[in-house]
């Protein structure tokens, strides 16, 4: 199946994963018509598909997920949405009011126009992260969408993915106004590494300002699977072509698939390592305290954090649910995805690897300059 003639609207468009899956979208499939919604569209970026978009019209919806109207303009006459448009917070920066604005009740208002619209798919962007790990750091080793696991959520971020994801699902079979049924289906990449990744550039900024020594927050034990961003993108465009097949449409419809690929499993901080010592940097070998001291600190922050809020805006570098989830054995199959509607990655690690420390190696002097 393909997407061949469809109209096709991405939330998120300008975004991290979303921009690359644009991108594949015009290189690999005859849309007729492809539909950018994002909150802030740079006119260059749009120019950048100029050499691949072929006879695909582009587009622009630029505004908040909230607005109905904008979404109805963009939704009207589409096939599919993939809305991978997201708040992503890990650190308590954004109050959770907007957290759950854009990432839940954006999602809720974005199905309801699907449906007054009769858009016939729609494939939801959720997270590793909806999924933990739990506050006692159980592990999790090659999991997948069968692996029962007791979580309760703490971060904000996490929750409203989960409500949203939750609310995505549920929608799955409901009728749309021309007779037809919407189906829906939610994909959780584990954490998306590759050229533009600004987590990836925080890392090695924090190594620059440490005289090029990364700072080792993750423990070698507490291994995860991140995936290359080609892959989560080829991931979304797969399962849009699986949801026009009547037999796998009515497969995928309502479940949930983890995105992942044959990037080693490794510690965040060994994966900042992986991609950035080709570039000079080395890492610390161990954290710079034990983890029950550091638990702690991220305890003191967060109620210091607390204690100040009517006062000053303090957002602590460090919290339990964060140091938890970087020193948490966590890692999930993609074999569902791969039973269900076909996806396997396209890139290998070792390519995978080069073109992000490529990337890295591309921005680096910049971001020596502006530190000195």
């Amino acid at each position: 199946m393909t997407l061949s003639g469809d109209v096709c609207v991405v939330t998120g468009a300008c975004g991290f994963l979303g921009e690359k899956l644009v991108r594949l979208l015009l290189e690999e499939e005859k849309l007729a018509e492809i539909r950018l919604l994002d909150r802030n569209i740079q006119s260059e970026l749009i120019q950048s598909f100029d050499d691949c978009k072929g006879e695909t019209k582009v587009s622009v919806f630029e505004g908040d997920i909230r607005d109905r109207e904008l979404l109805r303009r963009a939704c009207k006459g589409a096939a599919l949405v993939i809305h991978t448009a997201s708040l992503i917070d890990v650190i308590g920066a954004t109050e959770y009011s907007e957290l759950y604005g854009v990432n839940v009740e954006g999602t809720q208002l974005l199905l309801e126009i699907c449906i007054q619209e009769n858009v016939a798919s729609f494939i939801y962007t959720s997270s590793i992260e909806v999924a933990g790990p739990n506050s006692r750091g159980d592990p999790i080793i090659n999991g997948d969408e069968d692996t029962h696991y007791s979580s309760c959520l703490k971060f904000s971020y996490s929750k409203t993915k989960q409500e949203a994801e939750q609310i995505c699902l549920q929608a799955n079979g409901e009728l749309l106004r021309n007779g037809g049924q919407l189906a829906t289906c939610a994909l959780r990449p584990m954490y998306i590494y590759g050229p533009g990744c600004r987590f990836t550039l925080g890392h090695m900024r924090d190594g620059i300002r440490n005289g090029n020594v990364l700072l080792r927050m993750s423990r070698r034990e507490a291994k995860v699977n991140p995936v290359y961003v080609g892959n989560a993108a080829l991931a979304h465009l797969q399962a849009g072509r699986a949801l026009k097949d009547s037999q796998k449409r009515a497969v995928m419809g309502g479940n949930f698939y983890y995105i992942s690929d044959n990037t080693p499993p490794v510690s965040y901080s060994d994966f900042n390592y992986a991609v950035l010592s080709t570039l000079g940097f080395g890492i610390q070998e161990r954290p710079i305290l034990p983890f029950p001291l550091l638990y702690l600190l991220s305890f003191l922050m967060e109620l210091l954090h607390v204690v100040l809020r009517p006062f000053l805006k303090f957002t602590p570098p460090l919290n339990r649910q964060l140091l938890t989830m970087l020193n948490t054995p966590f890692s999930f199959s993609y074999q569902k995805a791969h039973r269900d509607f076909g996806y396997s990655p396209r890139y290998d690690w070792e390519e995978a690897r080069k073109c992000t420390s490529d990337w890295l190696a591309s921005v680096l002097p910049a971001k020596r300059q502006q530190l000195t």
